[in-house]
C-alpha cells in the first residue's frame, strides 16, 4: 500500500475511534441524566410518603430499580433533608460502590423484592397507622371489599415477623410478594410494589385506606367476605382497568 493509502486508512480509523468515543460519551451523559432524574424521584416520593402521614418520623423507605441494582433512601436522615445526592446506589449483590451514604437498613428486602418480581420497578415501605395495627394483631386483610384486588391477589396477608434489616426478613418479603404487589409485615408495617414510583406510592396509600376500613369493619363484627370466584373476576378486570387498557 502506498504512503498516501496508509494515511487514508489512519484517517478513517481515527474518525471511527472518535465516533466510538463520542457514542460512549453520549451514553454516559444519558445514563447520568437518567440517574439524576430517578434520584430526584426517589427523594420526592419519600418526602410525599412522609408528608402524607404514611410513615411517621424517619420510618419507612423507598427505592427504584436502576442500572443492575437500585437507588434507595439513606438510613437515619429526615425526609425533609434528603436530596438527590443522598440517595444511595446499591448493586444487585448488595455492595455499595464509591463514597456514598449508608443505605436504608432495609436494603436487603428491597433487593429481594426486585429479584422475586422482575416486572416491578419500585418499592415503598411504610409504617402507616392502620396497616401497622393489623400487622401487630396478626390480621391479614381478606376480600371484605373488591378493592383488595389492587394488591394483585384476593387478600393482603401478614407475612411472618423477622428482625428488621435481616436476611430472614428479606427472604420472607420475597416469598410474600411472589404472587402479589402488597403485603403486611408482622409487628412492622406494609410494603407496596409498582412498575413506577408513583404507582408504588399510590398502592401504599390504597393499602392504608383498606386497612383503616377493615379495622372499622372489625369493630362492628365479623366481616362479610367476597367469594374467591368473584375476586378472580375483579383481579382480571383490574388488568385492563383505566388508561392501561389503552396502551
Amino acid at each position: 500500500m502506498s504512503k498516501r493509502g496508509k494515511n487514508k486508512v489512519k484517517v478513517v480509523k481515527a474518525k471511527a475511534s472518535k465516533t466510538k468515543k463520542g457514542s460512549k460519551t453520549r451514553a454516559r451523559k444519558a445514563h447520568a441524566r437518567d440517574e439524576l432524574a430517578l434520584r430526584k424521584a426517589v427523594a420526592a416520593t419519600a418526602l410525599a410518603m412522609s408528608r402524607s402521614g404514611l410513615s411517621p418520623g424517619r420510618s419507612g423507605n423507598v427505592s427504584a430499580r436502576f442500572g443492575g441494582g437500585m437507588l434507595i433512601t439513606p438510613t437515619g436522615l429526615a425526609y425533609e433533608d434528603i436530596g438527590p445526592k443522598d440517595i444511595v446506589f446499591v448493586n444487585a449483590d448488595g455492595s455499595v460502590p464509591g463514597k456514598q451514604r449508608q443505605p436504608s437498613s432495609e436494603w436487603q428486602f428491597h433487593l429481594a423484592a426486585y429479584r422475586a418480581r422482575p416486572d416491578m420497578g419500585a418499592v415503598v415501605h411504610t409504617h402507616s397507622m392502620h396497616a401497622v395495627v393489623l400487622a401487630c394483631a396478626g390480621r391479614s386483610i381478606p376480600a371484605f371489599h373488591y378493592m383488595v384486588a389492587v394488591s394483585g391477589n384476593s387478600d393482603i396477608p401478614v407475612i411472618p415477623y423477622a428482625t428488621f434489616g435481616s436476611e430472614k426478613l428479606a427472604n420472607t418479603v420475597a416469598s410474600g410478594l411472589a404472587d402479589r404487589r402488597a403485603c403486611l409485615m408482622a409487628h412492622h408495617g406494609a410494603i407496596a410494589l409498582g412498575e413506577t414510583l408513583p404507582e408504588a406510592l399510590e398502592l401504599a396509600h390504597e393499602i392504608e385506606v383498606l386497612a383503616e376500613q377493615y379495622t372499622k369493619v372489625l369493630a362492628i363484627g365479623p366481616p362479610a367476605v367476597l367469594p374467591e370466584s368473584e375476586m378472580q373476576i375483579v383481579i382480571e378486570q383490574f388488568k385492563h382497568y383505566g388508561q392501561k387498557a389503552l396502551s
